[in-house]
């Protein structure tokens, strides 16, 4: 049984005068989850509110750095992901967690884990093609080439969210457009948030 803490997420909430929740952004590699999370953070931190955001690159770095991109790893690299952001939550603070997150089944899981958490997830809708012309790391050339085994989109699934809370076509949208669409929506999770 974990201790019971004298304080918690509600007096954390007040103390950072800000409703906390996730937003979770899944899509593609080259959707642009990496650059909407980053500006989505910076119109939050604008607004005076208390972020942090949650990437691949960065978990698979330090905290996953164990893991390969088996499916089971991915698996377990999700699940560890929504555990952190869940803590995040209760410590008062709004999380933007972006990873590619391809499989139903995974966001289930994350959605079971964050479900008193409340999580927003946001589907980054892109075609394959105009992810692939985004592609500056060159991951999606070398997977054609199959120098990258299980890449999403080419040799591995990706499941489009049946009911995401958010679907943006990133591949027709602006930046600023997309931004303004996810920020509008969680004005909705906090009135406070300024418009």
């Amino acid at each position: 049984m974990l201790p019971d803490y004298t304080i918690n997420v509600k007096l954390r909430e007040e103390m950072n005068q800000q409703k906390a929740f996730v937003v979770w952004l899944t899509g593609l590699s080259g959707a642009g989850k990496s650059t909407l999370a980053n500006l989505l953070e910076h119109k939050l931190y604008r607004a005076g509110k208390r972020t942090y955001v949650l990437d691949g690159d960065l978990i698979r770095k330090g905290l996953n750095r164990d893991l390969s991109f088996s499916p089971s790893d991915r698996s377990e690299n999700l699940r560890r992901v929504a555990e952190v952001a869940a803590l995040m939550v209760d410590a008062g603070i709004i999380v933007i967690a972006a990873f590619i997150t391809p499989l139903e089944a995974d966001r289930s899981m994350i959605k079971q884990i964050l479900k008193n958490c409340g999580m927003i997830e946001v589907y980054l809708d892109c075609p394959l093609s105009i992810c692939e012309g985004r592609d500056t790391k060159g991951l999606y050339a070398k997977a054609r080439k199959g120098l990258i085994n299980d890449f999403t989109g080419i040799g591995s699934l990706y499941e489009p969210p049946g009911t995401p809370d958010l679907k943006i076509s990133t591949g027709l949208k602006s930046v600023e457009e997309s931004v303004k669409e996810i920020y509008d929506f969680i004005v909705t999770l906090d009135p406070a948030l300024p418009r």
